[in-house]
């Protein structure tokens, strides 16, 4: 591409588009609750904004960000993506603290927009939903300017976003700020109650409505939900002391961290530098209200890659 003057301007304008890509991205994984989905994505809006008359652009950053929103619709609205996300199966892929793709986070709003917990709940809102309360709470756009990026009405925005709050309004998360030392002192409680055997010790972390759900570790499409906190510490003592799991889930001798995953207290399972596992805590008033536990390998790509690339601080236990 050529400008008038007979400049190029092809490495002008994928400069645009590259200043723009972190943000694409993060709005992208709020939609979607995939990293790997969100960057598919935004290849692909790249791909369009490449073969697109970029003279007849006049605002790159609104035209992209309609074009991200509109492919992130498509995808949610795609009758393979429903019937993942509708039987049971479907958990947010967890990303370690300091992910580009958790930005922005300067207020409580926006951190609070890539909770696990929200993330989650984003699949009871329809494709339009999720897009205005993001663009409003998250990014900052007016009414009038989601309007113009959603082909929808001012008031239609405001309608889309009061509903959206109303929901999600009930699962934002109650715990408060987790910093990395609070959140090593309540999986080091918990990992250190699980692997006790003493059932009670696990049950007095928990809230009395607790519940906990496994995504199967790949090996199943089966979702498996525990809803008392007897039931959970039942599970979570079996889990954590059997050694024939261990050893049909790792391969090797496993080590156990914490770390922050999605602004919450979380336990990651590495053998040497393979995250092969984690589990995933919600708070309320100070206790354990929802247990996560992740391990299929397609949700723990971006986090692994991330976790090995750092330097990890020392384990809560160098071999579990």
């Amino acid at each position: 591409m050529v400008r008038v003057d007979g400049t190029a301007t092809d490495g002008f304008d994928t400069g645009l588009f590259e200043a723009s890509r972190s943000r694409l991205a993060s709005l992208a994984y709020r939609m979607l609750g995939s990293a790997a989905d969100a960057e598919d994505a935004v290849q692909d809006a790249y791909l369009r904004w490449q073969a697109a008359d970029r003279r007849r652009i006049e605002t790159p950053e609104a035209w992209l960000t309609r074009v991200v929103v509109n492919l992130c619709r498509d995808r949610l609205r795609a009758a393979h993506t429903r019937r993942e996300r509708t039987v049971g199966t479907w958990l947010p892929e967890p990303l370690l603290d300091g992910d580009p793709m958790l930005d922005p986070a300067d207020t409580v709003e926006q951190r609070e927009s890539v909770s696990l917990a929200v993330l989650t709940v984003m699949e009871r809102l329809s494709p339009v939903e999720r897009a205005v309360y993001l663009l409003r709470e998250t990014f900052s756009y007016g009414h009038a300017e989601i309007a113009g990026i959603l082909g929808i009405t001012e008031s239609a925005s405001q309608q889309h976003l009061h509903r959206a709050r109303r929901r999600i309004s009930a699962v934002r998360r109650r715990g408060g700020e987790v910093d990395p030392e609070s959140a090593r002192r309540i999986a080091e409680e918990f990992f250190l109650a699980a692997s006790s055997g003493r059932t009670e010790r696990l049950v007095a972390l928990l809230t009395d409505d607790a519940t906990a759900i496994s995504d199967g570790a790949g090996m199943t499409d089966r979702m498996w939900r525990y809803d008392t906190p007897q039931r959970i510490a039942g599970v979570a003592r079996a889990g954590f002391a059997t050694s024939r799991v261990k050893r049909r889930l790792t391969g090797g001798t496993p080590s156990v961290h914490s770390a922050v995953v999605n602004g919450g207290p979380a336990i990651l399972f590495a053998v040497e530098d393979r995250v092969f596992g984690t589990v995933t805590f919600d708070l309320d008033g100070g206790r354990i209200a929802l247990v996560r536990g992740i391990a299929a390998p397609v949700r723990l790509t971006r986090l692994a890659d991330a976790w090995r690339g750092d330097e990890p601080g020392p384990p809560l236990l160098a071999r579990w």
